[in-house]
């Protein structure tokens, strides 16, 4: 192979680019995971996942991508035959639905248009008419990682509340968490979904479920089979400061680096920061004559920008170029937006220079791969981010 000069710019929607104070941290041998120092580490990342999650109820870690958090939330609150509500408003949000059908769950998946979010008066007329109360849980992507697409966690929250559903929360923040805004207790949502590979800086293969009363409480009369994703065990054995089977150590020394690096820009600043650098992208995505894929301002994503391309060009061509020519990694449309989008992640340790230095490879990309845009969408991000722009 060649050697080619320089860093690549891995800008997919996560993993995301490892912090090297996080690639340290894990660099270490191994520890015994039932003595007194990883009692000590154990401790240290549960406490810190409850402020990032927002929480002071029960948040359990598993060795798994996200979709085992997702697995995990559903075997643990819920019994063979429950019905559940989900919204097909993007490729990992039917991900979910299917897993849930997979588990012998009822699933009224709903038809939405992929370029918004979950639309609470839909949600209000779907539990409206369930005058039974035979929905037992409604399953809300936060930021639906395939459109860059965010929904209104507090308004679906809203619409339970005033109806006097009784159906769990259930929401996925694998692509939001530790990067926009969210709030696990104060938006009542009963289990929240997570995974390493993000907004948390490390590589994957860690996931999270964090557990409102609510949700604990059913999962005392869930029947669904777990043996593996149970949240008695876990908990049981967290209180001691361990695992109920082998942990991923060195992730979770990775998880400890991250969290103190989350703590020292302070949460605030984090999320400010992604807004920053997502309006930015917006601003450089307007300047080359082409569509952000989420429709509404107020639901366009802060961590991921899906740029949809115009009829008869092909999105995987751009990424093409970007990868061949300039070293670029850029994230593909996934189900049916293959070929007609790519998403530009800008999540994580991510600051202008990085930003600007992605935009540049995409505007060449573009070129190169024969799209007819106009130039200055770098520019534009520029301008913006010296103007101060939030």
């Amino acid at each position: 192979m060649t050697y080619r000069s320089g860093r690549h710019f891995l800008q997919i929607p996560g993993p995301t680019n490892i912090p090297d104070r996080v690639l340290r941290a894990m660099d270490r041998p191994t520890i015994d995971h039932r003595g007194p120092a990883f009692a000590d580490l154990a401790r240290d990342v549960l406490a810190g996942l409850k402020d990032v999650f927002g929480t002071r109820s029960h948040v359990v870690i598993y060795p798994a991508s996200g979709s085992g958090a997702w697995e995990a939330a559903l075997v643990n609150t819920l019994s063979p035959g429950d019905k559940i509500l989900a919204f097909e408003h993007g490729f990992f949000a039917v991900g979910w639905a299917r897993v849930a059908a997979r588990l012998g769950l009822e699933v009224e998946l709903v038809p939405l248009d992929w370029r918004r979010g979950v639309d609470p008066a839909v949600v209000e007329e779907k539990l409206g008419a369930d005058r039974d109360r035979a929905i037992k849980a409604v399953l809300v992507v936060h930021n639906e990682t395939s459109t860059g697409v965010t929904s209104r966690v507090p308004a679906v929250r809203h619409v339970l509340d005033r109806l006097g559903h009784p159906a769990l929360l259930m929401v996925d923040t694998v692509s939001s968490l530790a990067s926009v805004e969210y709030r696990h207790d104060e938006w009542r949502v009963d289990v929240t979904v997570a995974g390493s590979q993000k907004g948390l800086m490390l590589p994957p293969g860690l996931s999270f479920n964090a557990i409102s009363e609510k949700a604990w409480r059913a999962r005392g009369v869930a029947k669904l089979p777990r043996s593996y994703w149970s949240w008695d065990d876990m908990v049981e054995f967290n209180a001691s400061g361990f695992f109920p089977y082998t942990p991923a150590t060195n992730l979770l020394f990775g998880l400890r680096e991250a969290l103190a690096m989350l703590r020292e820009e302070e949460l605030s600043n984090v999320f400010a920061r992604h807004g920053r650098l997502a309006a930015a992208t917006r601003r450089a995505v307007a300047a080359w004559g082409l569509d952000v894929f989420a429709l509404d301002p107020v639901e366009q994503s802060n961590t991921i920008t899906a740029v949809l391309l115009p009829d008869g060009t092909d999105a995987d061509a751009v990424r093409r170029a970007a990868l061949e020519r300039f070293d670029l990694s850029l994230g593909p449309g996934l189900g049916k937006l293959k070929g007609r989008v790519f998403r530009i992640g800008h999540l994580g340790d991510l600051n202008e220079l990085m930003l600007a230095g992605t935009l540049c490879g995409v505007e060449m990309a573009l070129v190169a791969a024969g799209v007819r845009v106009r130039r200055g969408g770098v520019q534009a991000a520029l301008d913006h981010l010296l103007g101060g722009g939030d």
